[in-house]
Order: C-alpha cells, then sequence, then structure tokens
C-alpha cells in the first residue's frame, strides 16, 4: 500500500516512513469496497478524506428525472475524491461516490488537516501543503470541465477532452467507457457512440478496447 501512495500527489515528497508515520498519527483506515458497492452516500457526514488505493471510484449525481451524471471518474492509485466537501464545512455531501470495480480506499479522519500535533513534524506540516495543492489543480480541473461541457456541438465536446488528455500525455488519450463518457459530456450514449463512429471514419480518432486514441491533434484543434 506504502509503495502506491508514494506516487499520490498527498504525500508527494514524503519517504515511506514518513507516510507510515502519518497513516498511523492520523489513525487512517484502509477500507476495501466491493463493485457498485457505495463508499459515501449523497447525505452523509463528509468526515474523512478518501484516497484510491487500487481499483476504480465514480463520483456521481442523480439528477431529478433519475438519469446519473458522472463528476469524476477516479481510477489512479493515490487519487482524492470527496475532499471538496470534507474541507467546505457542509454538513453533508451533494454528491455520492461507488465503486466501479473492487477497490480499496483510504480514509483519513479530516481532523488531521486542521492543526499539527505537539511534535511539530515535518511529515504533517507537508502533508498539509500537498492538500492546499490538490486543492488549486482541482479548481483547475473543473474550470476545464466547463470549458469542456459548455462547447457547442457534441463533435467539439469530444474534441475539447480528447485533446486535454493528450495534452497531458495520456495514451489512449480518453480510457473511460462510453457510459462513463456521455455522463461526464452530459450527453446520450447512443448520440456520443454514434458521433464517435463519425470522427472514427474520418480519421479523427481511433477507437479500441483500451480506449479512445488521437492520430492527428490538428485536425481535432480545427474543430474548435
Amino acid at each position: 500500500m506504502i509503495s502506491k501512495l508514494k506516487d499520490s500527489p498527498l504525500f508527494r515528497g514524503m519517504t515511506g516512513e514518513d507516510i507510515e508515520c502519518c497513516l498511523k498519527c492520523s489513525h487512517a483506515q484502509s477500507v476495501r469496497y466491493d463493485k457498485d458497492e457505495m463508499i459515501f452516500c449523497q447525505g452523509d457526514a463528509p468526515e474523512k478524506l478518501s484516497v484510491l488505493i487500487d481499483g476504480s471510484v465514480a463520483v456521481c449525481n442523480d439528477s431529478a428525472d433519475g438519469r446519473r451524471s458522472i463528476v469524476a471518474s477516479i481510477d489512479k492509485p493515490g487519487e482524492l475524491f470527496g475532499e471538496v466537501f470534507v474541507f467546505l464545512g457542509q454538513k453533508e455531501y451533494e454528491h455520492y461516490a461507488q465503486a466501479a470495480v473492487p477497490s480499496r480506499i483510504l480514509h483519513i479522519p479530516r481532523e488531521y488537516f486542521y492543526s499539527t500535533c505537539g511534535k511539530a513534524c515535518v511529515y504533517h506540516a507537508k502533508l498539509i501543503a500537498n492538500m492546499l495543492a490538490i486543492f488549486a489543480q482541482k479548481a483547475y480541473y473543473l474550470n476545464q470541465k466547463i470549458q469542456i461541457i459548455s462547447c457547442a456541438t457534441l463533435r467539439q465536446k469530444i474534441a475539447k477532452i480528447l485533446l486535454e488528455y493528450d495534452k497531458a500525455g495520456e495514451s489512449p488519450a480518453i480510457t473511460m467507457n462510453r457510459e462513463e463518457m456521455a455522463d461526464f459530456l452530459n450527453v446520450a450514449r447512443p448520440s456520443l457512440s454514434r458521433e464517435l463512429m463519425r470522427m472514427q471514419e474520418e480519421g479523427l480518432v481511433k477507437v479500441t478496447k483500451r480506449g479512445i486514441f488521437v492520430p492527428d491533434s490538428l485536425a481535432l484543434q480545427k474543430i474548435l
């Protein structure tokens, strides 16, 4: 577990020993979840920070008509989720988190981030500083999503999200399945599938079982 957490932005710059001390000092817990099991529900009190150790998690919101919208797909070990509500001071989550596959999650009590212990441990202060950096990155991510879903056409939305992931060096650019991608873009899955097939026929994308690849980023940029 420690080896996976060393790559987490929350523990960036910390040794394995530092991480072990943090987990012990904070009384963090590692919990296993089955596929489709709820990690936290809409309305639960946000009392613990959640970190993915292994598996995949979908953070979602349901509309009044029952349509699910994926707020975030968490699939990289060390990724955080639900942290905004943990530190926002709200009494309950407005979203829910569900294990997309069998997953293991690390839960760290919220109180550990509000003050350092009497020993003034360097690793504790580092953890808090890393948390601030994560919030800055999260704000950037949300801004990017707003730009994506604000695109006028479905093709522009697809091009925008592919270019953003491709710019980040992801290969394939997108590993979400069709349902997850449709939820992220807030579009109907059949419409997304049809547009992806058209874009593949035009040589703009390459759709495989592994994900969606971008053969020519310049061609996608011309769509925007």
